[in-house]
């Protein structure tokens, strides 16, 4: 019976790529960037559907951007895999003092805010507002500066929503740059509230999307099959069309 493929057996596959095809040896660690990305999102739609193929097959794409970096490092004398593989194994007994130090076990924010300079050291600048939103939120909770319970940010929703709310009543007179600060201090406080109910707000939005395509292209079947132009629908017609997509999809709700 023939061994299963290791990892030591990708690394030297990518060693002779990066000897033998001129495409693999003229690539650096700026290239590939856009590659690493892409990767990382595709793998992130596959863990999303929750197909095992799909998901194999994603993590070995990620793999090879990590492989590729790795021995770039090395050709270059600045690093190698083993390098990588030490600095993961180090930070991971480093994350569980109680596991591999003798140590007390102690929330991972904690112990990186004690060697931080600034709450967003460390943030890539790039990483999407919702998340970074969260993010910014959990390491602050890390060192003690966070609401108790699901309560306090449930009315901070409230507070920001009020104040949002009154720059909307002002109309024509509401300073756009305002209200854009306050409708970003609602979304700001929907994201804590989320955080503090154990629920990530990217994943949240993301269900939401997901229901309101599946609810919209049943409302397009609906008008089409009743021979309704959508575009030149009024707004009672169209509403019509979503109560009777939720009724038969058993909703009630939103």
């Amino acid at each position: 019976m023939q061994d299963k493929p290791t990892l030591e057996d990708a690394l030297a596959l990518m060693r002779d790529l990066r000897e033998r095809c001129e495409w693999d040896r003229a690539q650096t660690h700026e290239s590939l960037r856009p590659y690493l990305l892409e990767e990382t999102h595709e793998l992130d739609d596959a863990l999303r559907t929750g197909h095992p193929a799909s998901i194999r097959e994603e993590l070995g794409d990620v793999l090879l951007q990590v492989l590729f970096h790795s021995v770039i490092g090395e050709q270059e004398g600045v690093f190698d895999a083993s390098d990588v593989a030490g600095s993961l194994i180090a930070k991971m007994k480093r994350r569980h003092p109680h596991l591999y130090g003798g140590g007390e076990s102690e929330p991972w924010e904690r112990m990186k805010a004690r060697a931080r300079r600034s709450i967003a050291e460390g943030l890539p600048p790039g990483l999407p507002a919702l998340h970074r939103a969260y993010r910014l939120q959990d390491r602050a909770a890390g060192v003690g500066f966070d609401w108790t319970d699901t309560q306090g940010p449930a009315r901070k929703v409230e507070e920001e929503l009020a104040e949002v709310r009154e720059h909307l009543d002002a109309g024509t007179r509401a300073n756009a740059t305002h209200l854009e600060e306050e409708l970003g201090d609602l979304l700001f406080a929907v994201v804590n509230l989320c955080r503090r109910a154990g629920v990530h707000p990217a994943l949240a939005l993301e269900r939401a999307n997901d229901k309101f395509v599946r609810r919209f292209e049943a409302m397009e079947r609906r008008a089409e099959a009743q021979g309704i132009e959508m575009t030149g629908a009024n707004l009672d017609v169209l509403d019509g069309l979503w109560e009777d997509v939720k009724r038969a999809e058993g909703d009630g709700g939103a």
